[in-house]
């Protein structure tokens, strides 16, 4: 690629790609091949100029850089990559070009169109707005299409020419720019959230080997297994599953999926594991999904995101009464009309959307992912927060603290029994049993027959013709009903409350309890604490551990509540409990058996590196970094409301001042529709801004 340097200091260079033209995608390619590249901090490309702008984050990184430049190629960069890079560049250009062309039309035809001709012009350009006025009156609704289409009308019975052309081109531009910060805010609202890097297993000749999703071509074969989302739309080859699609067609069921039959992106594998043959590339028809969803998913609309338009459609008829009124009262059309132009629908329809859509880009900057404006409202409203313990409030990385063997059992032997087991089921518990065999050397070759796995109780083998079962004590004792060795019930009930305890049984008797501790993270007290100042009055934990282990870890943590030994239903149940005696709860879990409580609560929150399907069921999405971004989408959710109502002030406020203005005849249509139409774009690009000051700001304060 042939360039030149236009200006440049140490950590700064303006260069220009010499080349005649450059396209929306080669800009793109462009600026993301260079924001990727060593030592660069960030990367501007502008296609009208053809100039790349390049910020480095240390010295002497420019001469590196140039020599990559001059060998860069745009059809380097792999076709999965460009089919995921969305900056929203053609979008603007589009709409750049579309308002500059009816402005510089507009000016060539009052500079050069005799009367006649502009009259005519405007006549037959006011036709869709006087038809969607008579769609009005036919459908009897008073909507603000009748508003546009009577100013209009009237403007062109009375033969002023000058105020219909000027009326109805201030409504294109208007509808031009609302449409065009709608498009960019959902448009960066599906970029935040298709960027998201994905690995897949793809079958090759060598086996299953993890790739990145942006390399998988149409064709290519994936094995899922149980808990994984399906990535892409495919047929599948072999496996029977069983696939939960309710957050594609709403059902609650799991549905069966045989060979030959067709799968999903975005579908979670319940039960069973899979190879399907992918139907679709990776990339725009992915990004397209996101933007349809978005686009589409008016049951995810927040409360007062209706209540607006709802409250919209409602003014229009005192409107119409009030210019009617006006020209009773003083027989001047031109007051009248000056009413007609002002309308409450454009502002509050347009804002409140926009506010919704940009605390969902900004929430993605601190990454949260939210699915949809009502489940930020609910965040605002909550004043109850349940935990899950394990993976949420602590990290998730336990570790063997001890084994304490029963039955005359060696411990060292027990040890090893459980990883044989536990290996088959790389679960974080039995990560940890495993992991403490290696660092002792124990070697745990298979000596079982098949491993049996029950979801949120443990699993079961035969050793030497003998019931194996590691678990909780829920599983252990009550379930398969085993028993503790009669003289070693006191070392039983002397075990550390501090641990969390998995249980293992030998032939219906307990060999040995497995001392699990999974350290709280950090911040878990302080965030606990700082939500009550941020106006939650209750906080409960659920865990499986016993009562002793969870009453020890709720009293460290700061919890009002807790509820130890719980089962997945056990937990929906105590959140479909508070939520019907009136609390607004919000439910925090990373694992299989938090789906059902996830799906129970007003707002269901998953971390990221938790379990797909929780992922997949949750309202929202948190990274598994640190609970301090539950503060942020706090803070930002009431925000986020707090402007909102705002916005209902300015727009009520402002639009009913333009209308006294108007029946007292100061302002003449034209300015009524023009400071109305200026008001509605203002208040919508104030809605786009951030609502929190600043990352740092926003995760310290």
């Amino acid at each position: 690629m042939k360039c030149k340097i236009k200006y440049q200091t140490q950590r700064y260079c303006r260069i220009e790609i010499i080349q005649k033209t450059m396209t929306c995608e080669q800009a793109d390619i462009l600026e993301y091949w260079a924001s990727l590249q060593k030592g660069v901090k960030s990367a501007v490309v502008h296609e009208r100029t053809h100039c790349l702008i390049v910020e480095f984050n240390q010295n002497e990184a420019l001469p590196a850089f140039l020599k990559l430049l001059s060998t860069f190629r745009y059809d380097s960069v792999s076709t999965g990559e460009r089919n995921a890079i969305h900056s929203g560049r053609e979008i603007n250009r589009y709409y750049e070009d579309k308002l500059i062309m009816r402005i510089v039309m507009r000016m060539l035809r009052s500079l050069f169109l005799p009367p006649w001709i502009r009259s005519v012009l405007t006549t037959v350009r006011s036709v869709p707005y006087l038809w969607a006025a008579l769609k009005c009156l036919y459908e009897r609704q008073l909507r603000v299409e009748l508003l546009d289409g009577l100013s209009i009308g009237i403007s062109l019975i009375r033969k002023d020419f000058a105020t219909a052309g000027s009326v109805r081109f201030l409504l294109g531009i208007g509808a031009l720019l609302d449409e065009w910060t709608h498009k960019k805010s959902v448009n960066d609202l599906a970029r935040s959230m298709s960027l998201n890097i994905e690995r897949v297993w793809k079958l090759t000749a060598n086996g299953e080997e993890c790739v990145g999703i942006d390399t998988i071509q149409k064709g290519d074969k994936l094995a899922i297994r149980m808990g994984n989302v399906i990535p892409l739309d495919g047929l599948i080859v072999t496996g029977e599953v069983m696939i939960n699609q309710a957050s594609l067609t709403g059902e609650s069921v799991p549905v069966e999926k045989r060979p030959g039959t067709r799968v999903y992106a975005g579908t979670v594998v319940e039960e069973g594991t899979c190879v399907i043959e992918v139907t679709q590339d990776d990339g725009g028809s992915r990004y397209d999904k996101i933007v349809s969803m978005i686009e589409q998913s008016e049951k995810l609309k927040s409360g007062v995101e209706n209540n607006a338009s709802h409250l919209a459609d409602k003014l229009v008829p005192y409107t119409l009464v009030g210019s009617v009124i006006t020209y009773l009262l003083t027989r001047n059309v031109t007051r009248a009309l000056s009413i007609l132009m002002v309308d409450f629908s454009c502002a509050l329809k347009l804002a409140m959307p926009l506010a919704v859509l940009s605390a969902m880009r900004e929430a993605s900057t601190y990454h949260i992912t939210v699915k949809g404006g009502k489940y930020l409202e609910a965040v605002a409203k909550a004043d109850t927060v349940v935990f899950d313990k394990t993976g949420t409030l602590t990290h998730a990385c336990p570790t063997v603290a001890d084994l304490i063997p029963f039955g005359n059992h060696d411990s060292d032997e027990m040890l090893r029994i459980a990883a044989c087991l536990e290996e088959h089921f790389p679960h974080s518990m039995a990560n940890a049993v495993v992991h403490a065999a290696c660092n002792k050397n124990l070697l745990h070759e298979e000596m079982h027959s098949k491993v049996e796995y029950l979801v949120a109780h443990g699993i079961a083998s035969l050793i030497d013709d003998q019931r194996v079962i590691i678990g909780s004590a829920h599983f252990v004792f009550e379930d398969e009903k085993c028993r503790i060795p009669e003289d070693e019930i006191d070392k039983f009930n002397q075990l550390p409350n501090k641990y969390s305890h998995l249980y293992m049984a030998i032939g219906q008797s307990l060999a040995a309890v497995i001392c699990i501790y999974d350290p709280l993270r950090t911040e878990s007290t302080s965030v606990l604490s700082e939500l009550k100042k941020l106006g939650i009055r209750t906080t409960a934990m659920l865990t499986g551990d016993s009562d002793r282990t969870a009453s020890a870890i709720a009293k460290e943590v700061g919890v009002d509540h807790y509820l130890s030994e719980v089962l997945p239903e056990t937990k929906a149940e105590y959140v479909k409990k508070l939520h019907d005696e009136g609390h607004t709860v919000i439910m925090l879990g990373d694992g299989i058996n938090d789906a059902p409580a996830l799906s129970a609560a007003d707002v269901g929150i998953a971390v990221s590196d938790g379990a797909a399907i929780a992922r997949e069921i949750a309202d929202i999405t948190i990274s598994a970094d640190s609970l301090t971004e539950l503060l942020i989408l706090r803070r930002l959710s009431v925000a986020l409301m707090n402007r909102i109502r705002r916005n209902y002030d300015f727009v009520i406020g402002f639009n009913g001042t333009l209308i006294v203005l108007g029946m007292l005849g100061i302002l003449p249509p034209a300015t009524s529709s023009l400071l109305h139409n200026l008001s509605t774009l203002g208040i919508s690009l104030q809605s786009m801004t951030d609502l929190l000051p600043s990352n740092t700001d926003a995760s310290q304060n």
